[in-house]
């Protein structure tokens, strides 16, 4: 007996499938993946940033929109949902889909041990080929850091890391400063494995 090869859906297919679906689950070339369920350290981090952040954005151009948003990035297909976004002036939605945003200017994704190496890799090469895109942010759940890539004018993108609870994540394409020590207040990090 020959095994069939599964069927790939179409994007149509998959965003009605999200609109009724329990739980979300990511797109790319036909095929859905459901996501990893966060842990209580990556849930802390998250909804620490995402009140710090939405804070000093109050009555600015630009707002923060929870890991519920998703996101379409055209040149590669991929729909996904960002652990938190900045968007600054009108945002964007896709043609496909209304609820769909397609204009992130920052991206922040909190790290877990099941995603860490696709948001290190895969995803952050399709995040590159969102032309809005201007910084991508990784934050730890394992010790306080933050790490930043900005994107130049040359389209080449720098990084840097905020690293230790008396360092502070600094944005560059919008006014916004964090204390790491308000991003991990409530978090107590697991002890370093011996050496």
């Amino acid at each position: 007996m020959i095994a069939q090869p599964k069927a790939k859906l179409t994007v149509a297919e998959y965003l009605a499938i999200e609109r009724n679906a329990e739980f979300k689950s990511e797109f790319f070339n036909g095929e859905m993946f459901a996501m990893a369920g966060a842990n209580r350290l990556h849930n802390i981090a998250n909804e620490n940033l995402t009140l710090r952040i939405g804070m000093q954005l109050l009555d600015g151009p630009c707002r923060t929109l929870s890991r519920d948003q998703r996101v379409r990035i055209g040149r590669t297909g991929l729909y996904c949902y960002p652990d938190l976004i900045i968007v600054c002036g009108p945002p964007e939605y896709s043609t496909e889909d209304p609820d769909t945003l397609v204009n992130p200017r920052v991206i922040i994704e909190v790290l877990s041990d099941s995603t860490e190496r696709y948001d290190r890799t895969t995803k952050f090469q399709h995040y590159q080929q969102l032309p809005s895109v201007m910084e991508y942010v990784m934050v730890s759940q394992h010790q306080p850091m933050c790490e930043r890539f900005t994107r130049s004018p040359d389209g080449l993108w720098a990084y840097v890391a905020f690293v230790g609870m008396n360092a502070k994540l600094e944005l560059t394409s919008v006014p916004v400063q964090v204390p790491l020590v308000d991003i991990y207040a409530g978090v107590t990090f697991p002890e370093p494995l011996p050496r």
